[in-house]
């Protein structure tokens, strides 16, 4: 009976062991995998933060193309330049990420999207302004960091719907939770944002 009970101690002290082990490792596994995937989250926030802030430095190429046309309402260039100090003024730290502070950046480039737009419909209404070559090169840079926003910002939002989907899914939430991992806000989208610009005539 005594060694009966000693190999019963011995076999649950194994037994334990290989819990504790399994435990162990699959945290470890967990927790690497919660980092790999924030660490894409965080990633693709640098992309997105990287084509707005290429729009914003095609602001004052514009400003000095437009200013060239002395007829020009001021008006205009005047909110498209508030807009783009407003939009460029907003960091966002992708570490502590909320929905109100994505809300917020979004809410300033969208200002600084519709600024552009009604500036852009005003020069139609100047075909020397339009057809100056700066002014031109300006249309093409525009159109494509317009598709690399779209682009940039669905890439983000497939990584933070990987990483989310990741830590809320049992029995990884109880890690998530256990070691502080937050889920990511998503890109909201906008009216039209599924289509490419068409703020330019031919």
């Amino acid at each position: 009976m005594k060694n009966k009970g000693c190999l019963s101690a011995g076999t649950i002290g194994i037994a334990l062991l290989i819990i504790v082990a399994v435990i162990f490792f699959w945290g470890k596994s967990g927790y690497n995998n919660f980092v790999t995937k924030e660490q894409n989250v965080d990633s693709k926030w640098s992309n997105v933060e990287t084509v707005y802030q290429k729009r914003a430095n095609l602001i004052p190429n514009l400003e000095r193309t437009v200013k060239s046309y002395s007829k020009f309402e001021q008006e205009t260039l005047t909110k498209v330049i508030e807009a783009r100090s407003k939009a460029t003024s907003i960091n966002i730290d992708p570490t502590n990420m909320t929905e109100a502070d994505l809300a917020k950046f979004q809410a300033a480039q969208g200002e600084l999207s519709g600024a552009l737009s009604r500036l852009m419909a005003v020069v139609e209404s100047y075909p020397n302004l339009k057809a100056d070559q700066q002014y031109i090169n300006f249309q093409r840079e525009y159109t494509a960091i317009e598709n690399s926003i779209r682009s940039e910002t669905v890439y983000f939002n497939d990584a933070a719907k990987d990483y989310n989907t990741t830590i809320k899914t049992f029995p990884n939430n109880i890690l998530a939770n256990f070691t502080n991992f937050k889920e990511k806000p998503y890109f909201k989208a906008e009216a039209g944002a599924n289509k490419a610009p068409e703020v330019f005539s031919e």
